[in-house]
């Protein structure tokens, strides 16, 4: 059986059918791997999702930046002083409820023989196992009876580091950024969620986080999105397949056991 990892698609329905033609997607031959971002900006979140759950024994989807953002709204916290007519759409249908639950009970970070898929990156500080219990200790909160007063909390640009003696939603929201939102991170570390450019052009001092001096291993390969102005990056052990389709970029597919096969679908903006 096949497996593919497939970047960020965030509402673009048209092209990611247009990928899944070319790939010859088939529920018998084929599963899936989703780097996160489903939702917001495409147009068309709802038929992703709705896509998604129709196949959800077949693919894995990890929890982005933007899957959390659009939890946050169901929950009715403050992302609501924003209207986002793309997640009002979400809500107001009639199987809204359904996909939503499914949503929230994505995973942060997968983590199996063939390797780990996570939207935006290990942390320099963890190793894909290690990433992997932090993850489960925020699912649980996300997966709770409690999850609105964690969706509440999930936000903020601290802490930047697993300091000793955290809190546990200090300790969440540190994981939830690592996981989700990182791209650069200093010679310690710590993560820098001001910086969104392209590698090289970040200020003296940063790096990318799969680039940090002396940052641990992961044990295995890593797949990950979020980060449309990095492009497709293949370097061992490192794979990211954010492409910008949103932006009118291009929608990435890779054969995570034939690494040389890439499937990249432009999605021009008109």
């Amino acid at each position: 059986m096949s497996l593919y990892a497939i970047g960020d698609i965030q509402g673009c329905w048209p092209v990611l059918r247009q990928l899944l033609r070319r790939i010859g997607f088939s529920k018998k031959r084929h599963r899936l791997w989703l780097t996160g971002d489903l939702v917001n900006r495409g147009g068309q979140s709802l038929e992703v999702l709705r896509w998604a759950y129709q196949h959800r024994r077949k693919i894995v989807a990890v929890l982005g930046n933007h899957d959390l953002a659009l939890l946050a709204y169901a929950a009715g916290v403050h992302l609501r002083d924003k209207p986002n007519a793309e997640f009002d759409r979400i809500l107001a249908a009639e199987d809204g409820e359904t996909l939503l639950h499914w949503l929230r009970h994505r995973p942060l970070l997968h983590l199996d023989t063939d390797g780990c898929l996570v939207h935006a990156g290990l942390p320099p500080w963890w190793d894909a196992r290690e990433a992997r219990q932090q993850a489960e200790r925020v699912e649980t909160l996300l997966q709770g009876p409690d999850y609105r007063h964690f969706l509440r909390h999930m936000f903020g640009n601290q802490p930047d580091y697993p300091e000793p003696g955290l809190d546990e939603m200090d300790a969440a929201r540190l994981t939830v950024n690592a996981l989700t939102r990182m791209r650069f991170c200093d010679a310690e570390g710590r993560i820098n969620l001001k910086e969104k450019g392209a590698p090289a052009a970040e200020p003296a001092g940063l790096y990318p986080w799969f680039a940090v001096p002396g940052r641990k291993p992961p044990g295995c390969r890593v797949f990950f999105g979020h980060w449309s102005a990095l492009g497709l990056y293949r370097k061992e052990p490192w794979y990211g397949l954010d492409t910008g389709a949103v932006w009118g970029g291009r929608l990435t597919a890779i054969n995570v056991r034939d690494l040389a096969e890439i499937i990249q679908i432009p999605n021009p903006i008109e």
